[in-house]
């Protein structure tokens, strides 16, 4: 597959990218070696090879969630530079007008 300048345009449109002409040819460098190693990896012979869908064969690894405290508010709120008495303050983040 040839890259012409009119595919490399249609691609910056559908991304919203803008390329300089100079940067075209790195482009078009670079979408054909992408293409060759596509087209190199279509050489391989894949009958008989399941999909992977799992990248292991573990079944739900993660740990079962378990409520307890670790800080308190009190704790939280000690060494903060400035505080109310429930709440960090910080300064004004969005100016209303």
């Amino acid at each position: 597959m040839e890259i012409t300048n009119e595919i490399i345009d249609k691609l910056a449109d559908l991304a919203k990218l803008q390329f300089k002409d100079e940067q075209k040819e790195d482009i078009r460098n670079d979408l054909t070696k992408i293409i060759a190693f596509v087209d190199k990896i279509d050489e391989l012979d894949t009958d008989g090879v399941e999909p992977l869908i799992h990248m292991s064969k573990e079944i739900n690894v993660l740990r079962e969630d378990e409520v307890k405290e670790t800080i308190t508010q009190v704790q939280a709120l000690k060494n903060a530079p400035s505080k109310d008495s429930d709440y960090f303050k910080i300064s004004t983040v969005l100016n209303k007008k």
